[in-house]
């Protein structure tokens, strides 16, 4: 009898004891764990999208390039101010870096690029580009506003995370790997993992896509000026011709991948562009050759056999040559390598936020990101966001004639701030965190 006693008490307790934590971990997670539904609500709101739009307007009349993203840099910190966001500043001379949250671990980080592109702007419409010659090209104003739509709704909501979420708007991503040089300054301390989207006109609006592992490839340029001795036209004899030593150099590069690269490893080699000469009758002393590098393995060994061949094939035609890997400061990118869990978290948001059919699966893609650079640091996902609509036609990034759908930002930000609650969430659920504050360092 005392044993039946005894066995009763036992059982009681742990039911008692497991009836605790369901609702320890209930009140815990509980408001938090229902945010996610409610962002696209949220970032649809006239509040949030017209706010959205008006900022990713302002940036697209105000375009500034690579590391001169003052103003830009500016109009994030009063918004920042605004809503009551701490920041760190300057981080990569414009760059700023946002914290929302309990400033403990875990941290979890947001990421928008938000330089312009060395074009002109051939789309006619009321906010037009007013900085002759530059414009945004590749919706860099739209990943700004996506990201601050995405601070404003967690700011809001931030009492009901788990951690702290870091803002990161990030600088010079087309030429100067402005990702490399926030990393240097500090800009991922304590983060754990990193997100970043990229609007696309390759996909429907509404929809979202990505892989796991290799996504966007490894990414670089060579220039290389090949010099021999110049003359007159008619008396070739008494030369040494840069033109064929180039149109040697070209022709041999196409080999490096047709005939030296497995076919089920993706590189490509471009020459874009052929400079010198001015003159019918004249051959000139030098020739300037350039283009770029694509590679999802082996990057840097394509480098060097890049540079071996324009050098040898110079040398062959009596020339000369010098190349430079990173012609005016353009420094190579590693490939984007979405991690693993990472992706099966996103893949997982993705559907409850958008629904079961929102995610497509995206091929490799030899076009460079430097985010690449934040993948590589810590785990890391990059993802697309379609705006493609099929009443319309939207170019391609890089092109004078792109245009950002707008419809497509409430998507955009609704996913920054889903990944990162989400996120949070997760390491709640399955880890405790005794780590000290960091509020004084932010």
């Amino acid at each position: 009898m005392a044993i039946n006693n005894f066995l009763l008490f036992t059982l009681t307790f742990h039911l008692l004891l497991l009836l605790h934590v369901s609702s320890e971990s209930s009140r815990i997670t509980g408001d938090a764990s229902r945010t996610p539904t409610k962002f696209l609500e949220l970032a649809k709101s006239p509040e949030v999208f017209d706010w959205m739009v008006r900022i990713r307007r302002k940036l697209h009349e105000h375009p500034e390039l690579g590391f001169e993203e003052f103003e830009t840099s500016k109009l994030i910190r009063s918004e920042l101010d605004l809503m009551g966001v701490k920041y760190r500043y300057p981080v990569a001379i414009t760059g700023v870096v946002g914290y929302i949250g309990t400033g403990e671990a875990p941290f979890v980080a947001l990421r928008a690029d938000m330089d312009a592109l060395p074009m002109q702007e051939a789309v006619e419409w009321e906010h037009k580009s007013k900085v002759p010659g530059k414009m945004h090209a590749c919706g860099h104003d739209g990943h700004v506003a996506m990201l601050l739509g995405a601070a404003k709704m967690l700011q809001e909501h931030r009492h009901n995370l788990q951690g702290t979420v870091v803002l990161i708007f990030q600088p010079a991503e087309e030429v100067f790997a402005g990702a490399k040089k926030m990393i240097e300054e500090g800009a991922l301390k304590h983060v754990e993992a990193i997100f970043g989207i990229h609007l696309t006109n390759q996909v429907p609006l509404g929809k979202t896509s990505s892989r796991a592992g290799s996504l966007l490839a490894g990414s670089g340029f060579f220039e290389a000026v090949i010099t021999g001795k110049g003359g007159h036209a008619a008396i070739p004899q008494h030369t040494i011709d840069p033109i064929i030593a180039a149109s040697s150099v070209v022709l041999s590069l196409q080999h490096v991948v047709s005939r030296e690269t497995d076919p089920l490893d993706s590189k490509v080699v471009t020459v874009s562009k052929v400079h010198g000469g001015n003159a019918f009758n004249v051959i000139p002393d030098s020739i300037t050759i350039g283009g770029t590098l694509r590679a999802f393995s082996g990057y840097s060994q394509l480098q060097e056999r890049v540079k071996e061949v324009i050098t040898n094939q110079a040398t062959v035609n009596r020339c000369n040559a010098s190349v430079n890997l990173t012609p005016e400061g353009k420094e190579p990118v590693p490939p984007t390598v979405n991690d693993m869990t990472l992706h099966k978290q996103f893949k997982n948001m993705v559907r409850d936020l958008l629904g079961e059919e929102s995610f497509v699966e995206a091929p490799p893609i030899m076009g460079g990101e430097d985010f690449s650079y934040f993948a590589e640091a810590i785990p890391g996902h990059f993802s697309f966001i379609g705006m493609q609509d099929e009443t319309k036609s939207y170019a391609s990034p890089h092109s004078s004639l792109y245009r950002v759908n707008e419809d497509a930002l409430p998507y955009g930000a609704a996913m920054h701030a889903s990944m990162a609650v989400q996120y949070l969430n997760d390491k709640a659920s399955k880890e405790s965190y005794s780590s000290k504050g960091f509020h004084d360092e932010l």
